[in-house]
């Protein structure tokens, strides 16, 4: 491949590329992208042709369809949708229209310059639509086909700056050379196809460079990007008042509502992301009664909301949900029961009695923060114990229409008299059992007319989560209990690629809380048979893929697009404690070789002692057969050991003192020991002791003949 169609390819791609970005980013209908890549096509076939625009045409056709764009624009207006879409939509079709025409004409170095800055702003309009992992991939090949073109179009450049007879010049007139053409046009052809070698390596040069400026300064804002809609189509149920089947007709779609992480899960507690709790029956709904008024809570530090009073008790189980939260057209916070404190970034917080939590309406934002819930619940010993009596302002939560069929306390009366149940607890837990056995699990909705409750539990006896929770809150109800319902979802499906539950609008769930008075707590029942409690378990390679895809996109939202200040600590504390775990791993390893080499200290002292038996014969070998074996094995005199008897005399000095009594401790030094007797004779002869035993010196003659007979002399003596 030649330079010049190696430059005119790659920069056909990066034009074709952002137009394919700005597509996939929703900003082109797919009907318009493929028209401007066949434009692009025709354009390349009529490259060098006449068929080519000049540039004198090519502006006049610039000129004359500006008036069409402003058609553009209020027909977008008459498709209803928002003005910032319909500014994004004719802004779009202006920039590909001036592509197409730029690719079509006659094209100097300024034509090229002026493609290469629409497809720039291409992918800048798509950066502003797409909050999808599709775009750092289409972004990377952008850019690598850029630095390709950016590359080529200098050389290009600098090669027609010289001019042909000047390139005599710096060739000598050697006739070999101009006969081995061929080759070195071949040489010049391994020289192009090493240009795109180098694009990817400054691309990754770039990318090394600007990860770890990302990382030091995040983002200022949220998430807060156009997605072409209002969230989540028939999001309903979660709202001051709710109808009978609501719930089951959310539970029909397959939308993803949520990802959560969760840090620090109690052992043996269910997850649930609980969203509103009702506490007023109407007889075919459930609302809020007035008393449940919404507080707003301010900020107690940067992005922390406090909902509920942290105990020092409460710091150690507190379970860490990290939510990633899809555009749903609701102001509803869901977390685990019971939250705690709320971070993120959020400029008001409102929560009402039943724990529940607001924010403001976002429809076209996705909303990542962090909750810190206390989801411990007394034992049951404990509440079958409770006898207290209920407060005085929970008569709401025992109140029922005036109309309600007295067929229902009835069927309550007889369930808890069925086990026996002496307690609230035992009674509630019994309610919950019958319910579970008796009854079945269906998204239908047959259950209707004027008392959609009775026409459940005793003529359809089959329905949704929403019909099983109101019948065991108004049967508690009937009993005296305190109760509510409360609507939220399953934990949903754990995605372990990305260490996440993957939340639905099928997990929809609704069940109940009952009160205890002695603890002051709300304690989760849930009457629905399992059938609606079941979570689907994908398999297969196509599920696997879409773990992997999910996994992708958390990354992408959690790092890139909702990237700030909060997700910038908690990546610092993230690596700093992976670099705790990897110090203590490594100390461990540590011990264990430590533990392992003494343990093995007998068998390597052998080994030890082996191995320098081995070395020693090897230079005696080496000696013997350098110098023979007289001279190899034969000791020098001046390395001649002092033999033992020349310290005999202080041998006989010790046991001649212990025969008198006095014997040397084994803490004291032979001089201490003679210094400490005050006897002059015994310090003499330890004295010469050291300089032959410790000094490797020789005594005299004279100084053997004289230790010598201070010794019979002693010896000959009763008592010192």
């Amino acid at each position: 491949m030649s330079l010049e169609v190696y430059f005119r390819a790659f920069s056909y791609a990066t034009v074709a590329v952002a137009t394919l970005t700005l597509m996939l980013a929703g900003g082109l209908s797919v009907i318009l992208g493929a028209l401007v890549l066949f434009f692009m096509a025709v354009a390349w076939c009529f490259e060098g042709t006449r068929w080519q625009l000049s540039e004198r045409t090519g502006l006049v056709i610039v000129l004359l369809s500006i008036p069409l764009f402003f058609l553009d624009w209020h027909y977008q207006k008459t498709l209803g949708e928002p003005s910032a879409r319909v500014g994004v939509n004719a802004l779009a079709h202006l920039i590909v229209f001036l592509a197409v025409v730029k690719l079509l004409q006659v094209k100097k170095d300024r034509d090229w310059v002026f493609l290469y800055l629409i497809s720039f702003f291409e992918v800048l309009l798509a950066a502003g639509l797409s909050i999808s992992p599709v775009f750092l991939a289409s972004l990377t090949c952008y850019l690598l086909c850029g630095l390709s073109t950016i590359i080529a179009f200098e050389i290009q450049k600098s090669k027609r700056a010289i001019a042909p007879s000047e390139t005599h010049l710096l060739v000598p007139p050697d006739s070999r050379i101009f006969k081995n053409s061929a080759r070195r046009r071949s040489k010049r052809n391994a020289e192009t196809q090493r240009l795109p070698l180098v694009a990817l390596g400054l691309l990754l040069l770039i990318i090394i460079l600007a990860v770890p400026l990302f990382l030091v300064a995040p983002r200022s804002g949220a998430a807060g990007l156009i997605r072409g809609g209002a969230g989540l189509t028939n999001f309903i149920g979660f709202s001051d008042s709710v109808s009978l089947g609501e719930i089951g007709t959310l539970k029909r779609d397959n939308s993803v509502v949520m990802r959560v992480r969760v840090e620090n899960p109690q052992p043996g507690r269910q997850l649930r992301w609980r969203g509103v709790a009702l506490d007023e029956f109407t007889g075919k709904g459930w609302k809020k009664s007035p008393a449940l008024r919404l507080t707003e809570q301010p900020k107690d530090g940067p992005g922390l909301i406090g909902i509920a009073t942290i105990t020092s008790e409460m710091l150690t189980r507190l379970t860490i949900q990290t939510v990633f939260l899809e555009p749903i057209g609701s102001p509803v916070l869901f977390a685990a029961y019971r939250p705690i404190a709320i971070q993120g970034n959020f400029s008001k917080i409102w929560f009402d009695a039943e724990g529940s939590l607001q924010t403001r309406k976002g429809e076209s934002e996705r909303v990542m923060y962090k909750t810190r819930s206390d989801m411990t619940e007394p034992e049951p010993e404990v509440l079958r114990s409770d006898t207290r009596r209920d407060p005085a302002n929970f008569e709401r939560y025992k109140k029922l229409p005036a109309l309600v069929d007295p067929r229902i306390g009835a069927l309550a009366n007889a369930m808890v008299s069925n086990v026996g149940a002496g307690n609230r607890y035992d009674e509630a837990k019994a309610i919950e059992s019958q319910l579970q056995q008796d009854y079945g699990y269906s998204l239908e909705m047959k259950a209707g007319g004027p008392d959609p409750l009775a026409d459940f539990l005793f003529n359809i006896k089959t329905g949704h989560c929403e019909y099983f929770s109101t019948a065991m809150a108004v049967m508690l109800r009937t009993r005296g209990i305190p109760s509510r319902v409360v609507n939220g979802f399953l934990p949903g499906e754990y995605n372990d690629a990305a260490d996440a539950y993957t939340v639905r609008q099928s997990d929809a769930h609704s069940w109940v809380e009952a009160y205890f008075p002695e603890t002051a707590s709300w304690v989760t029942f849930d009457p629905t048979p399992m059938a609606g409690r079941t979570e689907p378990v994908s398999t297969g390679l196509a599920a696997q893929a879409s773990k992997y895809a999910e996994a992708l996109e958390l990354i992408w939202f959690q790092y890139v697009v909702g990237y700030d200040k909060q997700e910038q600590r908690s990546l610092a504390t993230s690596l700093q404690s992976g670099l705790i775990d990897f110090r203590r791993a490594l100390a461990l390893i540590v011990t264990e070789i430590q533990k392992t080499i003494l343990a093995e200290t007998k068998v390597l002292t052998l080994i030890g002692f082996g191995l320098a038996g081995v070395v020693l014969l090897v230079l005696v070998a080496r000696r013997v057969r350098r110098f023979g074996w007289r001279r190899g094995l034969r000791i020098r005199p001046g390395q001649a050991v002092e033999p033992p008897s020349t310290v005999v005399f202080y041998e006989r000095l010790i046991a001649l003192l212990a025969r008198r009594g006095v014997e040397r401790d084994c803490h004291l030094t032979p001089l201490e020991f003679a210094g400490s007797l005050e006897f002059q004779p015994a310090l003499a002869i330890t004295q010469a002791y050291n300089r032959v035993r410790f000094g490797r010196q020789r005594l005299s003659p004279a100084e053997l003949r004289e230790i010598e007979e201070t010794l019979r002399k002693l010896e000959g003596e009763k008592e010192i």
